[in-house]
């Protein structure tokens, strides 16, 4: 960890999610909310591209993608105050490549085909199932950086280009069931469980096209590039010029002349042209239909054919979409995550595991990025990342403090709470029930402004509990990182 003096992590403000039932995402019924926030956690390396067009778009309009890109900074602030920390994301859905191209080729936008194949001999069969000229096998990861990765079977790379089916096999042998490590997984990889077969396709031009929700106009705005296959943040400060905005009126949706207009920014010529706008007017409908924070085609390439082919996608999802886009989330990929984050994750619990021994217990994500700042200002070192969130009831409490207890690292916890939509007075009662019940035998430090905080403060000095309270959250942090220099 970074030493105290490195200094504070400065963070974005975030805005808090709406409590659930949630109105639509982006929905006819009314203006666009724009995503709801996710805590400060992708998964190692932001899975790719996650964010891209975020902080691409950022440049034409001030607001743009505001809430993608604020979590790019605050993943990245805590990595680099917090190395050890591997980082996931709990408000987006998880797709793998296969099931994000799925998605796009059910509704009508030209995809690669693909089978997906889960043992050597299921991928020999889907080689040949394609008929191919080439086929390209890629292991399935959440994980970005593939291609330059190493698997633990010895094979150099998670992407391979052949034109025998039987090599398929051979490489699939090395693949499923072996850890691939690339710069975005953890030390010890990532075990892959599937790969997807395709059929491998010539490009002869590459562009950028992504749709995301921006607040900035309320509503929908598509942003390309004629230089694609490239990173995007690169474009937008070498040569701005290359990048084109254009914002889409929700209530009317796409029209033709502006499909057509982006096409044309994107360098496609001719019949391409056509078939371009076409694509992109597909997509928009794909990015409305599922509730979509974003859709990211990188590249958006043609074939020396003449063909459209959205080669590589990137399909972000607010968990407030849920309730109506059930059979999409019944597809989220939970495997690559650390067990103690699906546990929480069954209480709306947001937590990340951190190698220190001050447990962090704190609603939203940017006091919890500041409590985690502020315990390492004063000497410590926080255990975790545990974010309540708002709508919170005393069983999440609970848990809560389940979760903390059974990390055999954790030597003392800081509760900092600030009740604005939370009553501090459930958290209080949930506070002492946990550790009645939990018989909890480390220092416990209590800090808690708000909403009906005097009642909380009644019920935890009557508790006679050995609770101790901080005035703010610097007394918070002191009280804590004491409570563990004293054994």
């Amino acid at each position: 960890m970074h030493p105290p003096s490195a200094g504070p992590i400065p963070f974005p403000k975030v805005p808090t999610p709406p409590s659930r039932p949630p109105a639509a995402p982006h929905g006819p019924a009314g203006a666009p909310p724009g995503p709801s926030p996710p805590p400060p956690g992708l998964p190692p390396g932001a899975r790719g591209r996650a964010g891209t067009a975020a902080k691409m778009a950022a440049p034409l309009a001030g607001q743009a993608g505001a809430v993608l890109r604020d979590l790019a900074l605050l993943s990245a602030r805590l990595r680099a105050r917090f190395p050890a920390v591997q980082l996931t994301p709990r408000r987006w859905l998880n797709l793998q490549e296969y099931q994000s191209k799925k998605i796009m080729a059910d509704h009508g936008v030209t995809v690669q085909r693909f089978f997906v194949a889960d043992s050597a001999n299921d991928a020999l069969e889907a080689a040949q199932r394609l008929k191919a000229k080439e086929i390209v096998l890629k292991a399935q990861i959440l994980a970005g950086g593939r291609g330059k990765g190493i698997f633990n079977s010895g094979l150099k790379g998670g992407v391979h280009l052949t034109k025998d089916p039987k090599t398929v096999e051979q490489l699939a042998k090395q693949m499923i069931g072996y850890n691939l490590s690339t710069k975005q997984t953890p030390k010890d990889g990532v075990t892959v469980k599937k790969v997807m077969v395709a059929e491998a396709l010539d490009i002869s031009r590459e562009t950028y096209f992504a749709i995301l929700m921006d607040r900035a106009c309320n509503g929908p705005v598509m942003v390309g590039s004629p230089q694609g296959g490239v990173d995007i943040e690169e474009v937008a400060v070498t040569s701005p010029e290359l990048i084109f905005k254009e914002e889409i009126d929700i209530f009317e949706g796409i029209k033709d002349h502006q499909a057509l207009q982006m096409a044309k920014n994107l360098g496609f010529q001719g019949p391409l042209q056509q078939q371009a706008a076409d694509q992109i007017k597909k997509l928009y409908n794909l990015f409305l239909k599922i509730d979509a924070t974003q859709v990211e085609v990188n590249p958006f390439g043609e074939t020396p054919e003449g063909q459209v082919v959205c080669f590589d996608a990137k399909i972000n999802f607010d968990d407030n979409a849920e309730f109506r886009q059930k059979e999409i989330f019944a597809m989220d990929d939970k495997s690559e995550n650390e067990p103690i984050e699906n546990e929480a994750a069954k209480y709306d619990l947001k937590y990340i595991g951190l190698d220190g021994n001050i447990a962090c217990f704190v609603n939203g994500a940017g006091l919890a990025m500041a409590t985690c700042d502020i315990i390492s200002l004063n000497g410590g070192k926080p255990a975790n990342f545990l974010d309540l969130g708002g709508g919170v009831k005393e069983a999440q409490v609970y848990q809560a403090f389940k979760l903390l207890t059974a990390d055999p690292k954790v030597e003392a916890i800081l509760v900092n709470i600030f009740g604005g939509i939370v009553n501090c007075a459930i958290i209080a009662n949930g506070i002492t029930k946990a550790c009645q019940e939990l018989e909890l035998k480390v220092p416990l430090v209590v800090r808690l402004e708000g909403t009906n905080v005097q009642e909380a403060q009644r019920i935890l000095s009557e508790s006679g509990l050995p609770i101790t309270s901080a005035n703010d959250l610097e007394d918070a942090a002191k009280k804590a990182v004491a409570s563990v220099a004293k054994k």
